[in-house]
Order: C-alpha cells, then structure tokens, then sequence
C-alpha cells in the first residue's frame, strides 16, 4: 500500500510539474509552421460611409433645406413605391439596399446621380461597382426618371428613419 502511495505521489507531482509552468520562458519553434494571417473586418459596401464621393453623373452639388419638404417627400414616396420597390425594401436589404438611413452613409449627390446614372455609376464609381458585387451582380435598372422626381425620391428617403 505504501508503494502504491508513493507511486501514486510522484505521477501526482511529476503531472503538476508538467502542467504547469510560466509560458513566457517557452519557446515554440516556428520551423514549419505558416505565420498567422492578420485578417481586417471588410465592412459591406451597403454599410460603408462615404459622404465625400459625389458619385459620377449630372448632378454635382444639391442643397438640402433644414426642414424636410412634405410635400416634395410625398411625392417621393409616391415615385419610390411605383418604380423602386421591386428591387428595394425601405428598411431593409433585398435585392438592392435599404434607403433608410442613406444620407448618414452617402452624400445627396451621390444618391441622385445613383438614380440618374445607375449604369455610369457601376462603370467609374468604385463604391458602385462594390455594391454591385455585394448584391451579387444585380444592376441597379435606370426607371428613366426626371431630375425632379429623383429630388423628390431623396426628399423621402430623408424621412426614412
């Protein structure tokens, strides 16, 4: 029994001596062994922000009155539900992004000239071109609309909270 003890004591403190131990004064050998890759979280190009790109298109500066035009909204929203809605949901992603919030994301000119030139934007705006591929390639249609409604499409997208 004794020797039992005795035996039983030593694999007891030969495990603990084995276990533990300061792992500063380890050195692993690094032969062979691939150097660890330092991966960056890419932000998706929906929730990028960007406000300085005006985009490329007709429009290159718009000034936005402090209080939203209700009327010009309503008209907006009459635009956006007849000729956006098949692609785009208001507050969420579908086949296109989600235009509530936009304008904390993308200046005024960019989104006008998204709507006025959806295939000029693909072609020379990079952010563009990466939505492009985060909606797996699914063009955004030119609906044909006048610069009018397009304002009018931004005024309600202002509302969209």
């Amino acid at each position: 029994m004794k020797k039992y003890l005795k035996l039983l004591s030593i694999i007891a403190i030969a495990t603990v001596l084995s276990c533990g131990g300061n792992d500063s004064k380890k050195q692993e050998s690094t032969y062979g062994k691939k150097a660890p890759v330092k991966t960056e979280k890419k932000v998706a190009a929906s929730e990028r922000i960007e406000l300085s790109n005006k985009g490329v298109g007709p429009i290159t500066s718009i000034t936005l009155d402090a209080e939203i035009n209700e009327d010009m909204a309503a008209h907006g929203m009459e635009v956006y539900n007849k000729m956006c809605t098949a692609c785009h949901k208001a507050d969420k992603k579908f086949i296109g992004p989600a235009p509530t919030g936009i304008l904390k994301r993308r200046s005024p000119e960019w989104v006008m000239n998204m709507i006025l030139n959806p295939e000029g934007m693909v072609k020379e705006d990079p952010l563009a071109k990466d939505l492009l591929m985060e909606f797996n390639g699914a063009p955004m249609a030119n609906q044909g609309l006048t610069e009018e409604d397009a304002r009018a499409v931004l005024e309600y997208f202002r509302t969209l909270k």
